[in-house]
C-alpha cells in the first residue's frame, strides 16, 4: 500500500523556486488502478517519479508497505525499484541494437536471473503482450504499438508489485491507443499489480476505476467510477 503524507516537491529554476507538488495526501491500496490527469505543469509526472523512487520529496513522506523512501539509502532504494516497481514511458525507451527478446531480458539481468530462466521468462512475457513471434526483431522493425508492447513486457517480466506508466499511449494513434489500453487493463486484472498511469487523454481517464486531477501541485478533484 502506498501512503503519501503532505508531499511537497520544489525545484530550483535559475533564481526561481518552482513548486511541483504542494502538500499531497494520497492512499493507494494494493492492486488498485489509479489514473492521474491534469494540465501541463500540474505535477503529474513529478508524482509518478516520487511513487517510483526516482526522486525524493522536498517535504513530507512517500511510503510503500510501510517503508518510507526518504529513510532509504540510495542502494536500498535502487533495490526496491529493481525488485518491486516496473516503469512504462511514452517514448518506449527500448535499446535499438537489441532484439525485442533481449530488451525484455534486460529487466532480469540486475536480479541475477540465470540465462535459461531469463530467456524463458522474457519469451513468456512477449507472448503475454501478443508478440510471441516477434522476439528476434529489432525495435526499428516494429511498429510504435509493438514497441510499446515490448516495453510493457519488459516492465512486467519481473512480476513487479507496482506498474507506473507515464503517458504510455501518447505517441500512438487512436486505434493503437485503445489496443494498448485494453492490454494494460487486461494484464492488471490478471496479475493484480498496483497500476498508476498519468495521461492527458480524457478518453483513457474515463476508463479508470479511480481518477485524480492535479492542478498547481494539489489534488483538485477525485472520482471513483466503474470502468467503461
Amino acid at each position: 500500500m502506498y501512503q503519501l503524507r503532505e508531499v511537497t516537491k520544489q525545484y530550483r529554476r535559475g533564481k526561481d523556486t518552482v513548486r511541483a507538488l504542494a502538500g499531497v495526501d494520497l492512499d493507494l491500496d494494493d492492486g488498485e488502478r489509479l489514473v492521474v490527469q491534469g494540465p501541463t505543469g500540474g505535477g503529474k509526472s513529478t508524482l509518478l517519479q516520487l511513487l517510483g523512487g526516482l526522486d525524493r520529496p522536498s517535504a513530507g513522506s512517500v511510503s510503500l508497505d510501510g517503508t518510507d523512501f526518504a529513510r532509504l539509502g540510495e542502494a536500498k532504494l535502487t533495490r526496491l525499484r529493481r525488485d518491486s516497481i516496473g516503469f512504462v514511458f511514452q517514448s518506449f525507451n527500448l535499446i535499438p541494437t537489441l532484439t525485442a527478446q533481449e530488451n525484455v531480458e534486460t529487466a532480469l539481468v540486475p536480479l541475477g536471473t540465470k540465462t535459461a530462466e531469463r530467456r524463458e521468462r522474457a519469451a513468456a512475457a512477449l507472448a503475454s503482450v501478443g508478440l510471441g513471434e516477434r522476439g528476434k526483431h529489432l525495435p526499428s522493425e516494429l511498429s510504435g504499438g509493438q514497441q510499446q508492447r515490448v516495453a510493457i513486457a519488459r516492465a512486467l517480466v519481473k512480476a513487479p508489485k507496482v506498474l507506473l506508466a507515464d503517458e504510455p499511449t501518447g505517441n500512438l494513434d487512436e486505434t493503437t491507443r485503445d489496443e494498448i489500453m485494453d492490454l494494460l487493463e487486461g494484464l492488471w486484472a490478471e496479475q493484480k499489480f498496483t497500476f498508476v498511469m498519468v495521461t492527458h487523454d480524457s478518453a483513457l481517464a474515463r476508463r479508470a476505476p479511480r481518477l485524480i486531477t492535479l492542478r498547481k501541485g494539489r489534488i483538485a478533484d477525485e472520482k471513483t467510477a466503474k470502468p467503461v
